[in-house]
């Protein structure tokens, strides 16, 4: 019996105990939201890092690897040229978090490519070296002026590495290319490309949605859920 009501006082001080700490943390801890910064939406104002024939080319290709279809838009209209560019313009074609002091070897294609040059340089360099190739193989027509035949045989030589564009690696960047215009055809729309959120539209994904708790039972459903962008959210 005394050992009973001895275990009982005990749990009783546990609990004033932890109801005490717990007004006190309450009290001393008040919670404040963190800000939250967002970029601001790109806008299509003219060109920061292209050239006008460089974009002119990049949609032209965009437009090969993602073409419109009764699914949907294509690559150009999505503005994947657009993404690009002011990708380019920015830390990513800076290069800002890639180590580039060398010394650079030929690695494995499990190691991943090899450059000392920012993605910035290597879009210039690629970009005008098939350009010379077009305008010396096709009796000066740059690659925009080719028919959508002859821009899809390029395209597949730059994707097995058998088209020569001299120092440039045309495997790498050609998947490059592809890797790019993939972002920037399912990136938010407030980076540029991703218009109207065709893409998300046509794979049914829900974009910045704050939460889906009233929904979150109604497995194997056709929502039809709207997709929000990060623009919303700055209105």
């Amino acid at each position: 019996m005394l050992r009973r009501k001895f275990l009982s006082s005990m749990l009783m001080f546990a609990a004033t105990v932890v109801v005490a700490k717990a007004k006190v943390i309450y009290g001393g801890m008040p919670w404040v939201k963190d800000p939250v910064v967002l970029p601001e939406p790109v806008t299509p104002d003219g060109w920061k890092y292209l050239t006008a024939d460089e974009a002119a080319a990049l949609e032209a290709i965009a437009d090969r690897l993602i073409p419109h279809d009764e699914i949907s838009i294509g690559g150009k209209e999505a503005g994947c040229a657009l993404f690009i560019d002011r990708q380019l313009s920015g830390d990513f074609g800076n290069a800002v978090m890639q180590y580039r002091l060398g010394s650079f070897t030929q690695g494995t294609p499990q190691q991943g490519p090899q450059f000392s040059d920012t993605p910035a340089q290597r879009y210039r360099a690629g970009l005008g070296a098939l350009d010379t190739h077009c305008k010396k193989t096709f009796d000066g027509k740059a690659f925009q002026a080719l028919s959508p035949t002859q821009q899809d045989a390029l395209l597949t030589q730059l994707e097995s590495g058998e088209l020569a564009l001299g120092s440039v690696d045309s495997k790498a960047f050609f998947n490059m290319l592809l890797q790019n215009v993939r972002e920037g055809y399912f990136a938010d729309p407030i980076y540029g490309g991703n218009k109207d959120m065709a893409g998300w539209k046509m794979l049914g994904f829900p974009g910045a949605q704050y939460d889906f708790r009233d929904v979150i039972g109604r497995r194997g459903e056709d929502l039809k859920i709207i997709p929000i962008s990060l623009i919303n959210s700055k209105n």
